[in-house]
């Protein structure tokens, strides 16, 4: 039976209500080429034993992190998770608080946000951040949308060099604003910012880079800056790998106006993929315009220190004409996981984790230059992540240590990247060893040894 067991006369019924004639003219604002034309070819139903079996049979074709060595990063990193984040989140206070209405009975979860946003804003440089968002994708979504707000502008450069996945999230949110996107081309694995000189004009109201890129090539941010510091009613976004500001100099360095990021690297796991949360941080002057909620610290009546929702800019709060945001999540559980692992790591632990994530990189980067065959795409100027081109095609390359129980990396075929070849991320947790073992295997398997 259906979920909700509506008869056909119960569908007649309410569609008489409404005043529509048929299911069709219901949904007739969705647009013709999104609409499913054929019955969808569903099997039986099961019973539950059997469906718990179905699952259970599906689950086990998925490969676990446990189960081999990761080189796969490209927007999701495999980092060591202290035990402490589990313990801490898993607590009753916190995993079931939704959105602390009521200051009074909710002053632990609004403290623990307040805390996220002041970790955020000391890791990125700027003034203030939000209680995050979504995912690091909708964090870019809603900042190229706030960018055209504050310039009154609908022309975005965007950097090829930006991930792929993110720049499509932005188009898609920029597309209901009527936001044009015009891509910044690349000199090698970074953004021309030559070119970029010759084609931003008066009209564009953000320019967007990544930091490091989704190549890991880290950005000369200071002379894009050069380039946007031109035209004074243009933004910079920078979208940027929190664990590498333990060691890069934070965008605020390089006058950025808006900072987005996924935080997943900051105390979640990989999870298949989610849920994450994104980060966004922002220059004081543009505080009203941040999309989500803001909570700041205050005193009450007897002095005592206290937390309260300082902003909501969404139109179930305020006069929807006023709204900057119709987003109504904020991932609280992972951005407490989030400000458990920055509290616990600290400003010298961030720091030595993306010390050892860049020497572990270079290390495997400079074993797979001494191959014959192969060859570093982006030589030298890398964070943790790298790109490299072989003998063989990336896919098959990939199947091949997959046999022997590495992830090898990202193909990039798969993307709608301008460059090819395979993307490797080493971080922390990568051993001596298990890089040996890599450089190993691609040594085994190349037609040109």
């Amino acid at each position: 039976m259906d979920y909700i067991s509506n008869t056909a006369q119960d569908r007649e019924e309410m569609l008489q209500t409404i005043g529509v004639s048929s299911i069709k003219e219901l949904f007739k604002a969705i647009p013709d080429g999104f609409r499913l034309k054929q019955d969808m070819d569903l099997p039986e139903g099961l019973s539950e034993m059997e469906l718990l079996k179905l699952v259970k049979e599906k689950a086990e074709k998925n490969t676990s992190l446990s189960d081999c060595i990761s080189f796969l990063g490209a927007g999701a990193y495999d980092h060591y998770l202290p035990s402490i984040i589990d313990h801490l989140i898993s607590r009753s206070e916190y995993y079931t608080a939704y959105t602390p209405y009521q200051a009074e009975l909710s002053q632990g979860t609004l403290q623990a946000i307040y805390e996220y946003q002041s970790m955020i804003c000391e890791l990125t440089g700027m003034d203030a951040a939000n209680a995050s968002l979504l995912d690091g994708g909708s964090a870019l979504g809603e900042a190229v949308l706030m960018a055209s707000r504050i310039t009154r502008k609908q022309k975005v450069f965007i950097s090829q060099a930006v991930h792929p996945a993110y720049r499509e999230v932005a188009r898609t949110y920029g597309s209901g604003s009527s936001l044009e996107f015009i891509e910044a081309t690349l000199a090698g694995t970074a953004t021309d910012y030559e070119k970029l000189k010759t084609m931003i004009d008066e009209d564009v109201g953000a320019v967007v880079v990544q930091y490091p890129n989704f190549f890991g090539t880290i950005e000369e941010l200071d002379k894009i800056q050069e380039v946007v510091s031109d035209f004074k009613r243009t933004l910079l976004i920078v979208v940027a790998n929190p664990i590498a500001l333990g060691i890069l100099k934070p965008p605020s360095e390089f006058d950025a106006d808006i900072v987005v990021g996924e935080g997943q690297v900051l105390g979640n796991s990989i999870s298949y993929g989610g849920p994450y949360l994104g980060y966004m941080a922002v220059r004081k002057k543009y505080l009203r315009q941040m999309p989500g909620r803001i909570v700041g610290a205050t005193a009450d009546a007897e002095g005592k220190r206290g937390y309260v929702m300082t902003l909501q800019t969404r139109e179930q709060h305020i006069r929807r004409g006023k709204a900057t945001s119709n987003i109504c999540t904020k991932e609280a559980l992972n951005a407490l996981a989030a400000t458990v692992y920055m509290a616990v790591m600290g400003r010298a632990g961030i720091k030595e984790l993306a010390k050892q994530s860049v020497k572990k990189a270079h290390y495997l980067a400079d074993g797979i230059s001494s191959l014959r065959g192969y060859q570093i795409i982006n030589q030298g100027n890398f964070f943790h992540e790298f790109l490299f081109s072989s003998p063989l095609p990336a896919a098959e390359l990939k199947q091949r240590l997959r046999k022997r129980g590495i992830i090898a990396g990202l193909d990039l075929s798969r993307m709608a990247s301008p460059l090819k070849g395979l993307l490797v991320c080493v971080t922390e947790k990568r051993t001596k060893e298990e890089i040996d073992k890599y450089l190993n295997v691609l040594e085994e398997v190349n037609p040109d040894a």
